[in-house]
C-alpha cells in the first residue's frame, strides 16, 4: 500500500474509534456491565481490548505472546485487564487517549481497522446503539476478511463462496452467493452469527454451519483448558 492509502486507512480508525467513544459516554453502570458479541467479555473489557490492541508494537506484542506462550486467549485477557481503570470512567479515558493512535503490532492496517469496527458493533447490538461504520471503512476491511485469516479465520469462514455487498462495491470469490449489507458481510465473516439474519443467498446456510462449527470448536477447546486446570 502506497502511504496515502495507510493514512486514509487510519484515519477511518480513527474515525471509528472517536464515534465509538462518543457511544460510550452516556452509558449507565448497568450498560457497561452487557454483555457483547465477543464470547464472554462485557462492554467494559471490550474497550480496554481495543485500548490494549491500539497500545503494543511489534515488539511489546511479541514479549506479551511469549509470556503467554503464545495463547491468544491469555495474552488478550493479560492486556484488557491493563487497561482497565477502577471504574468504566476510567477505562473509557484511557480509550480516549488511543483515539489517534497508529501503534499496532504489524503493517496490517485493514486488520486493525477491522479490529475497531467489529468490536464496536459487537458493543452496540446489545445495547440497542444503531450506528454504522460508513462503507468506506467497511469496504477494505471486508476486502482483507475475504483474503486473509488474521485475527478471525475469516477466509475459511468463506472459501468457496461468492460475496456481494449490496449497499457497495465489495464483491469477491465464486460460487453459492451470499448477498448483504457490507456491514453484515463483514461481522459474518469475523463469527458474528446474528448478522447472518441480515443475508440472503443460498451460500448463507453454508456460511452458517461454518461459524457454528467453529464456535462448537472454541467452546469444546475451552472447556479442555479448564478440566485440565491450565494457568490463565
Amino acid at each position: 500500500m502506497t502511504r496515502w492509502q495507510n493514512d486514509r486507512l487510519w484515519a477511518l480508525a480513527h474515525a471509528e474509534r472517536a464515534a465509538l467513544a462518543e457511544d460510550l459516554s452516556g452509558l449507565s453502570a448497568e450498560q457497561w456491565r452487557q454483555g457483547t458479541l465477543c464470547g464472554q467479555w462485557d462492554v467494559e473489557q471490550v474497550v480496554a481490548h481495543l485500548t490494549a490492541a491500539a497500545s503494543l508494537n511489534q515488539w511489546q506484542w511479541l514479549h506479551s505472546m511469549l509470556g503467554a506462550r503464545f495463547r491468544p486467549d491469555v495474552h488478550n485477557q493479560r492486556r484488557l485487564t491493563e487497561q482497565c481503570g477502577r471504574t468504566p470512567a476510567e477505562t473509557l479515558d484511557l480509550f480516549r487517549a488511543v483515539l489517534r493512535s497508529t501503534t499496532a503490532p504489524s503493517g496490517h492496517i485493514p486488520a486493525y481497522l477491522g479490529e475497531v469496527v467489529v468490536h464496536a458493533q459487537d458493543i452496540r447490538r446489545p445495547l440497542g446503539i444503531y450506528r454504522a461504520p460508513s462503507v468506506e471503512a467497511l469496504t477494505p476491511v471486508a476486502e482483507f476478511f475475504a483474503r486473509r485469516d488474521f485475527t478471525v479465520a475469516s477466509r475459511t469462514h468463506v472459501a468457496d463462496l461468492q460475496l456481494r455487498a449490496d449497499d457497495g462495491l465489495f464483491a469477491t470469490g465464486s460460487g453459492p452467493l451470499v448477498t448483504g449489507s457490507t456491514l453484515a458481510l463483514v461481522m459474518s465473516m469475523a463469527g458474528r452469527e446474528v448478522y447472518l439474519e441480515e443475508l440472503d443467498g443460498p451460500g448463507v446456510q453454508t456460511l452458517r454451519m461454518r461459524l457454528q462449527g467453529a464456535k462448537a470448536s472454541r467452546q469444546s477447546f475451552r472447556t479442555t483448558r479448564e478440566h485440565e486446570g491450565e494457568p490463565q
